[in-house]
């Protein structure tokens, strides 16, 4: 576990931006340790909806991206996972701002994991909230993970 848990905490050091989808959408990782994650992003027009709101999909992918680091932190050197299981509900139309996304660990099995996330504004309004399950993968399943 701490090989993992350490890159995964060298990359909130260096910035929180090591995987192509955090720069392709320009989210950061803030923090990280086994259990829980946090993802944050700046909303401008440019994640918006043909309705002129932020795209559930990006809430979506941040969501998916800090409950996928909380599970990946408390793995094994010789563990990788996948997510088996995603819900989002929205609860909010967003525009603009500064959005967090929080992911904490409800339940962790030794092969299946459950997390919740909740997505929030500054001011600490919920705007999405969404849950994941997670099967973690052992021996020839890990083959071609990047951490």
């Amino acid at each position: 576990m701490v090989r993992i848990l350490e890159q995964l905490q060298e990359v909130v050091r260096k910035g929180g931006q090591a995987s192509s989808i955090a720069k392709l959408l320009g989210f950061h990782v803030t923090h990280v340790e086994p259990g829980s994650a946090t993802v944050e992003i700046e909303i401008t027009d440019q994640y918006w909806n043909p309705m002129g709101t932020l795209h559930g999909g990006v809430l979506c992918d941040i969501a998916d991206a800090a409950m996928g680091l909380a599970y990946a932190a408390g793995l094994n050197d010789d563990e990788s996972f996948t997510t088996i299981e995603l819900k989002i509900n929205y609860l909010r139309p967003f525009k603009e701002g500064h959005l967090k996304a929080v992911a904490k660990t409800v339940h962790r099995g030794r092969t299946v994991g459950m997390l919740d996330c909740d997505v929030v504004d500054e001011r600490g309004k919920v705007i999405a909230r969404s849950s994941s399950t997670c099967l973690t993968l052992r021996e020839e399943q890990t083959k071609g993970r990047n951490f």
